[in-house]
């Protein structure tokens, strides 16, 4: 059967060995942000931070103060964080003209005189069609994976959070391959700019050293030499990808189709790739139970509510509902028969930013990738690939999920999403011009 190719492809896969007993997942928001400013006060050789932002409010000068706190205490410490070049150059959508993020980083080394080098990393000349969104913070030998950024409502300071998966892992090899490619890669690279230096080139002056960047991003990978073929319990394979037809997109359609009894999916917004969709139906045909998490619309971090000034960005989730209600019904007979499950999750005044995937209890997927049009042919991305033959994970890994499903609502008819007959004038007018002149499917590959 093609489960069992698929199966061997992926036992097929290199991995580094991992002890249960270093594997750990967080459940919130706030232990997520302490265990980040524990571990980064007890580092001792190196802090290797990746992520699309570090932004300028409270949460974000709570993490930059403790990394310069690190390097005044250790003056030896390697210390590097990279965030995406052009997010960190504009200011929040939305919000009008702002210098970004990255003066900040320029006021803050000028403030304490010390040397905490802050990366810009593009992945492409424009950020529309492409952004640095690859995951995982090095602590020495212990690696901190989430699909967070690091903002107020990530690491929850103040009223609201934006909840996301975190996973602590202790794991020498893997944590000297994550870094050995952000050294190989990007610091190596000349489209790769301190960001946190008053002498920052237009994205205009390096589009050609950008160009050459991202074409040889396609072909880079983790290296995994020191990795076994042959682990007979928990392992985990790293695996990075940008562009169409990557490493990483072949994974997750590998991984999706190795279920034999059970997949589940989480993803912030319901805008699933066709090849996705097509490898969910084969697995609706032959029998495997589906449930796909997706956050509600009142869940999504672009939604505005009723009485807020309107934005054109604001319409995203509403788009992202009829994606979901046009799916849902075409598979009602599957959800009458409890085969294909669609939850929504909403907790009032939250937001929700979960990816990942469950193949039966065998393997577990961890990754920033929003298994969506952009995520599979723009953004570079990567992700761990837990295998876990002997279901070692299981119970903490069931304790994650109830955590999630605490939120949850089942959709047992596709008419309980609301049509475009239901959304404010506003999106109503947007989504109906945009579906004329069918834009709305490059909106939602681009978005």
């Amino acid at each position: 059967m093609l489960f069992e190719t698929n199966r061997s492809y992926l036992a097929s896969l290199p991995r580094f060995s991992q002890d249960p007993a270093h594997f750990q997942t967080l459940l919130s928001t706030e232990d997520f942000r302490e265990k980040l400013l524990d571990l980064i006060s007890k580092a001792q050789s190196r802090i290797y931070i990746t992520a699309l932002y570090l932004q300028e409010d409270e949460a974000g000068a709570q993490i930059l103060a403790a990394l310069y706190a690190a390097r005044a205490s250790k003056p030896d410490l390697d210390i590097r964080i990279f965030v995406d070049w052009h997010r960190a150059q504009r200011g929040l959508i939305g919000a009008g003209a702002q210098a970004g993020n990255a003066a900040w980083y320029q006021k803050e080394r000028l403030n304490h005189e010390l040397n905490v080098p802050i990366y810009g990393v593009p992945a492409q000349t424009r950020e529309l069609f492409g952004v640095l969104h690859l995951k995982g913070f090095v602590f020495d030998d212990t690696v901190v994976y989430s699909g967070a950024s690091l903002n107020n409502v990530y690491l929850h300071v103040g009223d609201r959070y934006r909840y996301d998966r975190y996973h602590i892992i202790k794991n020498v090899a893997l944590a000297d391959s994550m870094v050995n490619f952000l050294q190989g890669e990007f610091l190596n690279s000349s489209a790769v700019y301190r960001l946190d230096l008053d002498t920052i080139p237009s994205t205009k002056q390096i589009s050609p050293e950008i160009r050459q960047f991202r074409q040889r991003l396609k072909s880079a990978h983790y290296a995994t030499h020191h990795a076994q073929d042959e682990v007979t319990g928990l392992g985990i394979t790293p695996v990075v990808g940008v562009g169409k037809r990557n490493s990483l997109n072949r994974l997750i359609i590998k991984l999706l189709g190795a279920a034999q009894n059970r997949v589940q999916i989480c993803t912030p917004y319901f805008n699933l790739p066709r090849t996705v969709i097509k490898e969910i139906n084969r697995l609706l045909q032959r029998g495997v139970k589906v449930d796909i998490i997706v956050g509600e619309k009142k869940a999504n971090d672009f939604y505005i509510p009723e009485g807020e000034p309107f934005k054109t960005i604001g319409a995203l989730p509403y788009l992202y509902e009829t994606h979901l209600r046009r799916f849902a019904k075409l598979h009602q007979l599957d959800i009458y028969r409890g085969q294909l499950n669609l939850m929504l999750w909403n907790d009032p005044g939250h937001s929700y930013h979960l990816k990942g995937i469950w193949i039966d209890d065998d393997y577990i997927l961890l990754t920033g990738n929003n298994l969506n049009p952009r995520a599979f042919s723009l953004d570079l991305e990567n992700a761990l690939l837990i295998h876990d033959p002997k279901h070692e994970l299981k119970a903490q890994l069931q304790t994650e999920k109830d955590m999630i499903a605490k939120n949850t609502k089942r959709i047992n008819y596709y008419r309980e999403l609301e049509t475009l007959l239901d959304y404010p004038p506003p999106v109503k007018k947007l989504l109906t011009r945009l579906s004329r002149f069918r834009a709305d499917r490059l909106v939602s590959r681009l978005l």
